[in-house]
């Protein structure tokens, strides 16, 4: 009899245990969501399917979106213009032809080179059935990175992204290495970013403030760059985690643009601040380390 309620004992709590281990889904870390145009016909000669960042995994359809990129020429060279077309699809290569228009585009193409000095913000047109076409050029030799940004209709915000190079001789790549002080000029503006806190992890808040880097006095006349007061990228230095974010009151004019983020990891990050004003947008960019 001890025997048997023994036996009957053990086999609930091996039930219990075993319940204990999901094989869920782990989901994958929020992306704090998010210029030129052209379009082109040209047949591409070779295709490439960009991968998730993050290495996160999505739930529902957005887990099977893929995107398809191919470039016009083989051997695409610096400063000469080529036509990359980016296709969204299923698995089985069905196109996905809905998608929101997020902070006045259907997608948003980030490029960045290896070590991060190039970043190119830009918009490629929406063709129908999936596809995306843009014109565009990269002014030096070496790896660039393109992360197509995008929200399938009523989804959630994806980007897919894949690396290509350009051909010739490329520059020697330079350490990312965090600003000392985190004020820079940039076309006549005096832009200083600062945080209430930085952690891995802990969600915090990032302030641009613009003034006249002449006069000093604050800019706050500011106008909305795709539907809003700034727009933000970040990337950790290896280019892996991706961040577009977008300000906590859009309709801000200055000379504060606040913005809400995490960083997923401790490391090293670059972040473009990207305003407009009197019609011209201008990009800042900082290097932080986060603990």
């Amino acid at each position: 009899m001890k025997r048997i309620l023994f036996t009957t004992m053990l086999a609930a709590v091996l039930l219990v245990a075993g319940c204990g281990q999901s094989g869920g889904k782990s989901e994958e870390p929020a992306m704090n969501h998010s210029t030129g145009h052209g379009s082109g016909n040209s047949e591409s000669s070779s295709q490439h399917e960009g991968h998730e960042e993050n290495g996160g995994a999505e739930e529902g359809v957005s887990s099977n979106v893929q995107a398809l990129f191919s470039y016009s020429n083989d051997s695409v060279k610096p400063n000469e213009e080529f036509v990359v077309k980016i296709r969204i699809q299923a698995p089985d290569g069905e196109p996905y032809d809905a998608f929101d228009t997020v902070h006045e585009k259907k997608m948003h193409l980030i490029i960045v080179n290896k070590d991060l000095s190039y970043f190119s913000h830009i918009h490629p047109d929406y063709e129908g059935g999936g596809q995306f076409t843009i014109t565009t050029s990269l002014p030096a030799a070496g790896e660039y990175k393109w992360i197509a940004d995008f929200k399938l209709e009523g989804g959630s915000a994806l980007n897919r992204s894949e690396w290509m190079t350009v051909q010739g001789n490329a520059p020697a790549l330079k350490p990312v290495e965090p600003d000392e002080q985190l004020v820079k000029t940039v076309d006549g503006k005096q832009v200083t970013l600062s945080m209430d806190h930085l952690m891995a992890n802990m969600e915090l808040s990032l302030n641009f403030h613009i003034a006249d880097a002449s006069t000093k006095e604050p800019i706050s006349n500011l106008q909305p760059y795709l539907g809003a007061v700034g727009h933000v990228v970040i990337l950790s230095e290896d280019a892996e985690q991706y961040l577009h974010v977008h300000p906590t009151e859009e309709r801000s004019t200055g000379p504060d643009a606040s913005f809400m983020t995490t960083f997923p990891h401790s490391g090293v990050y670059k972040i473009w601040g990207q305003f407009q004003q009197d019609g011209k947008v201008f990009t800042v960019p900082f290097v932080v380390k986060v603990p």
